[in-house]
């Protein structure tokens, strides 16, 4: 696999975990569609370590299958579903948070004192 340049809040606050990282993964691209090895490459974890958690992401109802193109099916995530609406608010509120902070620390560095 390929290494990411830099984690994503998400991943810094939660964990680097292979269920963590679909979670990332869909969440910034939650507007597209894909399939298991879209996932699988997108989220940087191997297409196996996938399979063995993919089908609770599915039965649970957080994904849900879109279409099916020749023999692949594809699949969204179920922004109406409460708990991935949480974890959406979870992400932006770091990321909102984090923008403050940094935000707050320029401002400081550029007083002189």
């Amino acid at each position: 696999m390929k290494a990411k340049e830099g984690k994503s809040l998400f991943l810094e606050h939660l964990g680097d975990t292979p269920q963590l990282r679909v979670w990332d993964f869909l969440i910034d691209n939650h507007f597209f569609d894909y399939p298991m090895t879209g996932i699988s490459k997108g989220a940087n974890i191997s297409y196996n370590s996938l399979k063995v958690f993919f089908p609770k992401f599915v039965d649970s109802g957080v994904l849900v299958k879109t279409r099916r193109i020749g023999k692949s099916d594809y699949f969204k995530l179920n922004i109406n579903h409460p708990f991935v609406s949480r974890l959406m608010q979870l992400d932006w509120n770091l990321a909102k948070t984090s923008a403050l902070y940094e935000n707050r620390i320029s401002e400081n560095e550029s007083i002189p004192a």
